[in-house]
């Protein structure tokens, strides 16, 4: 399955192995607002089970209550995370999500070292695990364990707190920081969170990796 075009890069930065990597940006891209390609958050940290990390890839930002229970994961979206493990800002490896409608399961292949890398990408071998999407107002999310990996697939509370109102004041110069305890913009929206666990072992022997986190569109 080829894919092309992506639709947004979020975040590519250093990780430290035992520390931690976030970013967002809400519905600032155009081309992508309002579809199942906009990335909102990108997070990498280390699990309950130190000897693993956490990657977490939110789309489809300010989801309002009412509309949560109808936003789906698209089959034709390519999620993929990408991973430098030797500084060069090329990737190395690769864990890629693709949504199977017909199961409702997001299936999940890699780390694997791309074929193709930059702009184009194909699905690399089989699914490592899959796990079927966890509806909204679920009583306990659905998690999938295979091959050493843990993964879950849909809506979640947006994590990311933001003060969009006193930063507005700051850029506007009538303010000159933050208070102690701001107002969440993001408060009571919701995003579709795709998440994978993996053994560090997994991901090389660096002490550091660089991380971004790509949507493509299958054309």
């Amino acid at each position: 399955m080829k894919k092309l075009k992506v639709q947004l890069i979020l975040a590519a930065g250093a990780f430290a192995l035992g520390g931690m990597l976030f970013a967002a940006d809400h519905i600032d891209a155009p081309g992508v607002t309002g579809s199942s390609q906009d990335i909102t958050d990108l997070y990498v940290f280390r699990g309950q089970d130190t000897n693993n990390l956490v990657f977490v890839a939110n789309t489809q930002g300010l989801l309002s209550p009412g509309s949560t229970g109808s936003a789906k994961f698209d089959p034709n979206t390519l999620i993929e995370f990408n991973i430098d493990n030797n500084g060069d800002n090329v990737e190395d490896l690769v864990i890629q999500c693709i949504y199977d409608g017909a199961s409702n399961k997001m299936k999940v292949y890699g780390p694997v070292k791309p074929s193709e890398i930059g702009m184009r990408s194909k699905l690399e071998g089989n699914a490592a695990v899959e796990v079927g999407v966890t509806s909204y107002g679920a009583s306990s999310p659905t998690t999938m364990q295979s091959n050493g990996m843990w993964a879950f697939a849909g809506p979640r509370d947006d994590p990311f707190f933001f003060d969009l109102t006193q930063y507005k004041k700051i850029i506007g110069g009538t303010a000159t920081s933050f208070n102690a305890s701001g107002t969440d913009a993001f408060a009571g929206t919701n995003v579709m969170s795709t998440v994978v666990e993996i053994p560090k072992s997994k991901l090389g022997t660096a002490a550091s990796i660089n991380v971004w986190l790509e949507t493509k569109k299958k054309i």
